[in-house]
């Protein structure tokens, strides 16, 4: 069983569908930040601007820290993390720190099966990039084969 961490946007709906998928496929899944709900982030703006607060000031206020260091500490207890698209800056950049960290890192692209309009070259960086829930675990499980004969070779 992985240990992962859904990356995507508080904006996606499928992320509890997605989530979903990779539990019933006997994963651990962590996906909690979704619970925070698809304007999370415009209220803190708000509510930083609102108390005179410019972008500098706000991240270094308690809420932001609260939510860097929940999803940080998550971040480094998962040993996959998969980006599930569309996603915003932040989710790019919590995958880039994964797979720095030596961590596999997947994307999954949105699930109507169309490719990107935009192609990009530096998601290479993940480990793969997928259409769909079930090649990704179909994925995840080779990996698991593969570790353990790696294993049993030595």
């Amino acid at each position: 069983m992985a240990k992962i961490y859904l990356i995507g946007s508080l904006r996606n709906p499928r992320i509890p569908e997605i989530a979903a998928q990779l539990r019933k496929a006997g994963h651990d899944v962590f996906d909690d930040w979704f619970a925070a709900g698809p304007e999370a982030d415009d209220y803190w703006q708000k509510y930083e601007q609102g108390r005179g607060h410019n972008f500098k000031e706000g991240l270094q206020g308690y809420a932001a820290n609260h939510v860097y260091n929940f999803d940080k500490h998550h971040l480094d207890q998962c040993n996959i993390a998969v980006l599930a698209l569309p996603a915003g800056k932040s989710g790019h950049l919590e995958l880039g720190y994964c797979v720095g960290r030596g961590k596999k890192g997947y994307i999954l692209f949105d699930l109507d099966g169309n490719m990107p309009d935009r192609w990009d070259v530096m998601y290479l960086f993940a480990n793969g990039v997928f259409f769909s829930v079930e090649d990704l675990v179909e994925e995840i499980k080779q990996e698991k084969i593969v570790k353990l004969h790696a294993k049993s070779s030595k």
